[in-house]
């Protein structure tokens, strides 16, 4: 995935998993993305107090003040790193080189739930200015969008993305 939009949505997404499981972020997915504007990060960056009571109120989404907080933090911060590095997408594929890594896991159990990149890519995030972007946060949104190729070798998903991978 290289569309910088969709990269925050799962960015935004996986940070509101934190502590929960995925499914109930996936069944919120179209709550969320009403809530926060299509995941326009220019207009979460200018939340105020009035709207973050009325996300509080929002069943459609994880209501958690910390997270929905971060969310509009994160915003601001992700127009800062576009602004610096002309990109989301060339700030985070940068991570790992500007392909994918493909892992070549036998088994669901061996695969980490954070690597060195990700716990590289949480410190940078953070010093950038992100919140509730952990390791094991990270890891997830590289799973989620192709940073890394994490099915089994037995997978047909494996050989799949291994075989069609374009920038």
């Amino acid at each position: 995935m290289h569309d910088d939009r969709k990269l925050f949505e799962f960015l935004l997404l996986e940070s509101a998993q934190a502590g929960l499981s995925w499914s109930i972020i996936l069944r919120k997915r179209e709550g969320y993305r009403r809530a926060f504007d299509n995941f326009d990060a220019n207009k979460i960056a200018n939340y105020d107090q009035r709207r973050i009571e009325q996300l509080l109120r929002d069943p459609a989404i994880v209501r958690n003040k910390l997270k929905i907080q971060s969310a509009i933090r994160n915003a601001r911060a992700f127009l800062k790193l576009q602004e610096d590095y002309g990109s989301f997408d060339a700030y985070l594929w940068n991570f790992v080189g500007g392909k994918p890594k493909h892992n070549q896991w036998q088994s669901s159990i061996d695969i980490p739930s954070k690597t060195k990149i990700s716990d590289m890519l949480s410190e940078g995030l953070k010093k950038k200015g992100f919140v509730f972007v952990g390791p094991t946060i990270c890891y997830s949104m590289m799973e989620a969008v192709g940073l890394v190729n994490d099915h089994t070798v037995r997978c047909f998903r494996h050989k799949d993305l291994l075989n069609n991978y374009s920038p």
